[in-house]
């Protein structure tokens, strides 16, 4: 699970820096705007998965204490 949500900070980044690009070519703001939305709806995934719970826990932990080994 470490791994994947690396991966998708990586990957946020990327969209983020990819899209302002595009902003400052121009004419290409429709992608850049989109890239841009995803990096937000990956971000918010992100999120969902590593601020605690009322409890404290996060889903990401949770996630492995109930993963096989």
């Amino acid at each position: 699970m470490d791994i994947a949500l690396s991966l998708l900070v990586l990957a946020i980044a990327a969209l983020v820096l990819g899209a302002t690009a595009l902003f400052r070519r121009g004419g290409y703001r429709r992608q850049a705007v989109l890239m841009l939305v995803l990096a937000a709806v990956m971000a918010v995934n992100v999120a969902i998965l590593v601020v605690p719970t009322g409890r404290g826990e996060t889903v990401a932990a949770a996630a492995k204490e109930k993963a096989p080994e």
